[in-house]
């Protein structure tokens, strides 16, 4: 590996199974835009959030990001002039600690107020990123950088770009302006514009082995005090999240804090409930179902009905359930009972779903046409 090449990567927040990856870049001839993909919960973010520090760190070592000039004190303040995050505002929780978390940002002063006088309404924050947000940021472009070095534009998730969004950033990434470099993050590659795809470099962010992510996740478990949880309730849980190590974190921790308003613990819990619906099989009640866990992001709920119905599909041809393993014996007796050319058209139901999950269309309309569909697929 050549001097001008990431290195180091035990010191760095980077996930073990993405260290290959990180240590196969160089910052010396870094392209103009990236598109890290994979799925969701497996460290993507994390490791752009620590590419992007890299990036603009500006240290004459070899190792970046050093954590000690002082870009990089800029950016972990979250205030770094020449990084910009496109990302909607149910994701700037996860961003680097600064205008988003202080005490004084505009978003906390309105909750305070809220909290406090108990007649402010709860803003609902917006899931996609807003034309006025994209087009702010690639304004700002034409100028040159505050520090004299790069300009890191980090946008995730991309696939939840609006389309007029979009084709802003399109035109950014056909015509870069100098030092700009652009880290883009998809979960679902198939969603995002063709056009935009071929003016980035792709990197495939790939899923640790089973082994490989439960280690990480007991070793994260144990430096978090007063969280106790069993292997086997670890593992079934990892197992639940399709092996995403930050997402099974993620959590976890978001049972051990018991915020019931938390979006992570309303989807925990909407998923339980969903899955002890599915299990009853032509004996659901899917308004109940409906009703019960419609607060949950819609995206979440569709997954935890495509592992179930996946693994049942399993079943039915003779394998064994790949997600819900603890709950074999269920699977096995409705995979006996489902009539296998119903779930099957119930399974490309679920695919078409997911490719309109960001439909405003309500979510209980949704769930219920859907739950209803189940409940045949068990019926003469």
């Amino acid at each position: 590996m050549s001097d001008v090449m990431l290195a180091n990567a035990s010191v760095k927040k980077i996930a073990p199974w993405l260290e290959p990856i990180w240590d196969g870049m160089n910052l010396a001839a870094f392209p103009n835009a990236v598109l890290i993909h994979g799925q969701s919960g497996i460290g993507k973010f994390e490791f752009s959030i620590e590419l992007a520090r890299a990036l603009l760190c500006e240290t004459s070592s070899a190792i970046k990001p050093c954590k000690q000039c002082e870009a990089c004190r800029w950016f972990d303040s979250g205030n770094h002039p020449d990084f910009i995050a496109l990302v909607p505002e149910t994701h700037r929780k996860l961003m680097p600690q600064g205008d988003f978390d202080s005490d004084e940002s505009p978003k906390k002063s309105k909750a305070s107020q809220a909290d406090t006088d108990g007649d402010a309404p709860e803003k609902k924050e917006k899931k996609s990123i807003s034309i006025e947000d994209a087009r702010s940021a690639i304004e700002g472009l034409s100028i040159g950088s505050h520090r004299g070095g790069n300009r890191v534009i980090l946008v995730y998730p991309l696939e939840m770009l609006r389309s007029d969004s979009a084709n802003t950033l399109l035109k950014s990434l056909e015509e870069p302006p100098k030092n700009t470099i652009f880290i883009l993050l998809a979960d679902r590659l198939d969603r995002v514009l063709p056009t935009i795809r071929s003016r980035c470099r792709l990197l495939s962010a790939p899923r640790p082995d089973r082994l490989s992510g439960l280690n990480w996740l007991r070793t994260q478990l144990g430096m978090i005090p007063g969280l106790k949880m069993s292997d086997a309730d670890v593992e079934s849980i990892f197992d639940e999240q399709g092996g995403a190590p930050y997402a099974v974190l993620d959590s976890l921790i978001a049972r051990h804090n018991k915020d019931e308003k938390d979006e992570l613990t309303i989807a925990i819990q909407a998923s339980r409930f969903l899955l002890q619906a599915m299990s009853q099989g032509a004996r659901i009640n899917w308004l109940d179902a409906a009703d019960k866990t419609q607060k949950a992001r819609y995206s979440v709920l569709l997954a935890t009905m495509q592992r179930w119905v996946s693994d049942v599909q399993s079943c039915a041809q003779m394998g064994s359930p790949r997600y819900y393993p603890k709950h074999e014996a269920t699977i096995k007796t409705l995979a006996q009972q489902a009539r296998l050319p119903k779930l099957l058209r119930f399974w490309k139901s679920l695919i078409q779903a997911r490719r309109h999950e960001n439909h405003p269309l309500a979510t209980r309309i949704q769930l219920e046409a859907l739950l209803s569909q189940y409940q045949q697929v068990f019926e003469d």
